[in-house]
């Protein structure tokens, strides 16, 4: 399952992230990631969550993204869901340019069982590609 919480920055969305997460941990029975740009949520967030500060693996683009989830999952073999706040500032594309992207997150959730929750500050439009994922 992918979900998406889209929208203009400044609209509390990280906040309703971060609370999210810290739901689905409550009663995970596999693991629970929180990436983001930084380590600025380290406590707003439940100790069982593993918080990854993407910026110490220079993740820089699409790619590079992929393969840091592809590795995430390697090693963590009952991960359940992972958490992606400031995506656009780690991808560094614009969004009407990940349609591929949300097509490797389908395909690998519905292969590993993950579920994405991804959040996504844009003042663009919604591209067409993601609605169905836009809650």
């Amino acid at each position: 399952m992918i979900t998406v919480l889209y929208g203009a920055k400044g609209g509390g969305m990280s906040r309703d992230l971060c609370e999210l997460a810290n739901n689905r941990i409550k009663d995970a029975k596999g693991s629970v990631v929180f990436i983001d740009k930084d380590d600025k949520h380290m406590y707003d967030l439940d100790s069982g969550i593993r918080l990854i500060d993407s910026s110490d693996y220079d993740v820089t683009g699409p790619k590079m993204f992929s393969g840091f989830i592809a590795g995430i999952a390697a090693q963590d073999h009952d991960l359940e869901a992972i958490f992606v706040s400031s995506f656009m500032k780690q991808v560094r594309h614009p969004v009407v340019s990940l349609e591929g992207m949300f097509r490797f997150f389908r395909v690998f959730s519905e292969k590993h069982g993950v579920d994405f929750i991804i959040e996504i500050n844009s003042e663009d439009e919604m591209p067409g590609f993601l609605k169905e994922f836009a809650v």
